[in-house]
């Protein structure tokens, strides 16, 4: 496959490519779309069965990161880093560093932060090479680290589901099946249950299993969570967990979780709403991280992230609002209003 033939090629700015033989670095960098400001997403790490996985994945991610800077309100563009390589095996301090020289090597036109795989740690040493890092302030709430954040967009967003589709976003006694409860899924979990909703979990990792059940989780089985009867899913795993077979199984009358491309096309989008479900557009939900790692470059306050992230609940309802009367899908209504954002600038710069 070349990178004009995958399915997610649109019309990207940047790919670039590195492999670096000496510390066995192999990654891909894309920048979607500029229009609003320098592209900034995070640098997943992760074992891709193969090349042609790894390219779509960051092209299909740099793109979200487009619409969620846009939909945020954020004067950023959308691009994203991939890893390919099991980042238990094979990440050493060497690999992070040649990362930093690929980062720095594209002067300014994609800044880099967490995601799956790497951490705090990682960028930190990543930052060694390349001042276009965020997610390392040292001395902030959380180290720089961005999932809290992340976390509290979308318990924003749960709740304004609920609003909208329930008349209420009391969570006592809702039921929340979670998928995932990795670095967001667990601070997400604990604010959930901090407000008596009754929480399912499902993860491949029995730590994590671990830490949600000693927070108060019920655990579940990770074949059965997408299918469990439940008020609200919330994915906050990898993506394309609703996908044609899956989304037939979803008993939970509303979606919204942490996991980027929860839907595996969008076709998808339009079945739940057929359905009756109200989907909660993932870029629009877990904006948080990418506000907070804004501010952290910015040099914001803590309490200017949380204002902004609370802005979040606004423009879902607008987006359920807009769905609602003209029975779009929420996620075609969601991207809709984002290309409105960046396209409207990119014909200011033409004129």
């Amino acid at each position: 496959m070349t990178v004009f033939n995958s399915p997610y090629f649109d019309g990207h700015e940047l790919i670039s490519f590195k492999h670096d033989e000496r510390s066995g670095l192999r990654a891909i960098v894309a920048v979607h779309n500029s229009n609003l400001g320098p592209a900034l997403g995070g640098c997943r790490m992760y074992p891709y069965a193969n090349d042609d996985d790894a390219l779509n994945d960051v092209l299909r991610l740099s793109r979200g990161m487009s619409y969620k800077s846009a939909l945020a309100g954020l004067p950023l563009g959308g691009g994203k880093a991939v890893i390919i390589g099991d980042p238990n095996k094979i990440k050493s301090r060497d690999l992070l560093l040649a990362m930093g020289s690929f980062v720095d090597d594209l002067a300014g036109r994609y800044i880099t932060a967490e995601d799956s795989g790497t951490t705090v740690s990682d960028l930190k040493i990543i930052a060694e090479r390349t001042s276009y890092v965020s997610g390392v302030m040292e001395g902030g709430r959380f180290g720089g680290d961005p999932s809290p954040y992340t976390a509290q967009g979308v318990f924003y967003g749960i709740k304004a589901a609920l609003k909208f589709k329930c008349g209420s976003d009391c969570l006592s006694g809702v039921r929340v099946a979670v998928q995932g409860a990795g670095a967001v899924g667990r601070h997400l979990i604990a604010l959930l249950i901090g407000e008596g909703a009754q929480v399912f979990v499902a993860d491949v990792n029995p730590q994590n299993s671990d830490l949600a059940r000693q927070a108060g989780a019920t655990i579940i089985g990770c074949d059965e969570v997408l299918g469990f009867k439940a008020d609200v899913l919330a994915p906050c795993a990898m993506g394309a967990a609703i996908n044609s077979i899956s989304v037939e199984s979803i008993q939970a009358g509303i979606v919204a979780g942490a996991a980027n491309n929860q839907l595996a096309s969008d076709a998808q989008g339009e079945r739940l709403l057929q359905r009756g479900i109200l989907y909660v557009p993932d870029f629009v939900i877990n904006a948080g991280g990418i506000i907070d790692v804004y501010y952290q470059r910015a040099e914001g306050s803590s309490a200017n992230t949380s204002a902004h992230i609370a802005t979040i609940a606004d423009t879902l309802l607008e987006v359920f609002t807009r769905s609602s009367a003209s029975n779009m899908s929420t996620e075609k209504i969601a991207e809709g209003l984002a290309e409105e954002k960046f396209l409207f600038k990119k014909r200011i710069k033409a004129a």
